[in-house]
């Protein structure tokens, strides 16, 4: 307690000297650098009462960065100071995935990083253009028809009911036509030099993972070390993204069958075959035996329940499909704005759409569809060519950016995560956490250490770097 106390008593003295410190010098003749703004957090995070040591604040920035002296929009940010201001190293950038998840929410909640981060850095992250409280769109994002697409008629309205959603967003949102990672990019490094830091820190984590690539390759002299966890492969095709996608989730599925043995209590399909147990609910689901829900639908469960990794959540939901009762499924909207303008969802017509089904089918038999589709489906109609297009990576870092990921991701394959190391060569270094689950910092003591030790002391793993399961 005599601990918190003084460092709530000495929140106002840090955060004014870091406001006095985030006020560079004008650059050019015309215009003063942003600067952040820091108030107390608003009470707007539901059972997360106000914490006096976090603070909030609000950067003024472009909507479009071409044109930099045009219409704003304010980024939002939370703050919250190192436990340890003797032992202070820096701040350590957060970069939020999704896309569509709050930097700022976690941030106010402390628990993303371990206590020696905690300790060492100043913790920061925001919500990214396009997100929540940074010209979030207060819209529906629904898509009709829901479930798999099986004529023109169904791509046709689609594509129609995309197009009309975002029309209606576009009223809501400053930042609609602006919310791809390369403007992103310039949000970061003028938060970078908001904040004071010459050089930047980061850990970003799933599709916050571009953030963090796409900093390095555009200001590789502004990186001290940047940590990629969970990683998003932008190079590739709408063909190979969505048959990755199935094979990641076909992957997964499979290391859950391995789990789910006659012995394994925790498995309620435990002495049964799984595999034949889940197609016969696929099977019942083709025919209409469960009112309202879809084999489209069943197939994302492992998407959703491995991701923790839920694995006795998962094989609950199949044995209760099994004897008649389907979950309730709820198929989360996609940021269209951030995601779309990333992604080009390059596919005319239904047979193109039938053809990337037969391509998942193929490489996941078991679950059949995988995660792509679902962003196929909610691109369609998206204009064309898109603000931030799938390319190779070219990055020169100095440090060698650190990638983090599970053998067995659900959501970011590990295939996703060797491709992107073999684009930085010896500008990148994989460790690989061989068990299960989308997400691996804090997973067990020696993923960790692998990241807290390249953030703070700025050691590199050696090449090949793994860490055992859990």
């Amino acid at each position: 307690m005599i601990r918190r106390r003084s460092i709530v008593a000495s929140v106002t003295a840090i955060v004014t000297g870091l406001a006095l410190a985030a006020t560079p010098p004008a650059s050019g003749a015309d215009r003063p650098q942003p600067r952040v703004v820091w108030t107390q957090c608003a009470d707007d995070i539901p059972k997360l009462p106000v914490d006096d040591v976090v603070r909030c604040g609000k950067l003024r920035l472009p909507v479009d960065w071409a044109r930099s002296h045009g219409a704003t929009f304010e980024l939002s940010i939370a703050w919250r100071p190192a436990l340890q201001q003797d032992r202070r190293v820096g701040t350590l950038v957060f970069g939020p995935g999704g896309p569509g998840d709050s930097g700022v929410e976690r941030i106010r909640r402390g628990n993303r990083f371990s206590p020696e981060i905690l300790d060492r850095f100043d913790t920061v992250s925001f919500d990214p253009r396009g997100v929540a409280r940074s010209g979030g769109p207060s819209c529906s994002l629904a898509v009709a028809p829901p479930g798999l697409l099986t004529s023109q008629a169904d791509f046709d309205q689609a594509a129609d009911g995309n197009r009309a959603e975002w029309t209606a967003c576009r009223a809501t949102s400053p930042v609609w036509d602006h919310a791809d990672t390369l403007s992103a990019v310039r949000d970061l490094d003028a938060l970078r030099s908001a904040l004071g830091e010459r050089r930047l820190t980061f850990h970003g984590s799933s599709y916050g993972t571009l953030l963090g690539q796409q900093y390095a390759e555009r200001y590789p002299d502004r990186v001290r070390a940047i940590v990629l966890e969970s990683v998003f492969n932008h190079s590739l095709g709408v063909r190979e993204f969505v048959r990755t996608q199935a094979l990641a989730a076909q992957d997964a599925f499979d290391e859950f069958v391995t789990w789910c043995s006659p012995t394994r209590v925790e498995c309620a399909l435990r002495g049964s075959d799984v595999r034949a147990e889940w197609r016969d609910v696929l099977d019942r689901a083709d025919r209409g035996e469960y009112r309202g829900v879809t084999a489209f639908d069943i197939s994302t469960l492992p998407i959703a329940r491995l991701a923790s990794p839920d694995r006795a959540g998962l094989s609950r939901d199949i044995a209760d499909l099994r004897d008649g009762k389907a979950p309730t499924i709820k198929l989360p909207p996609l940021v269209s704005s951030v995601f779309c303008a990333d992604w080009p969802a390059e596919v005319r017509d239904f047979p193109a759409y039938a053809g990337l089904v037969r391509a998942a089918r193929a490489v996941a038999p078991d679950v059949r569809y995988g995660g792509g589709l679902l962003a196929v489906r909610a691109c369609l109609g998206w204009p064309s060519p898109v603000a931030n297009p799938p390319a190779r990576l070219h990055v020169t870092t100095e440090r060698p950016l650190l990638l983090l990921n599970s053998r067995h991701d659900v959501r970011t394959g590990y295939v996703w995560a060797t491709g992107v190391a073999r684009q930085l060569g010896r500008h990148g270094r994989l460790v690989t956490y061989e068990g299960s689950g989308h997400g691996a910092y804090g997973t067990t003591p020696c993923t960790t250490a692998a990241v807290d030790r390249y953030l703070i002391d700025l050691v590199v793993p050696p090449p090949g770097a793994s860490c055992p399961t859990a």
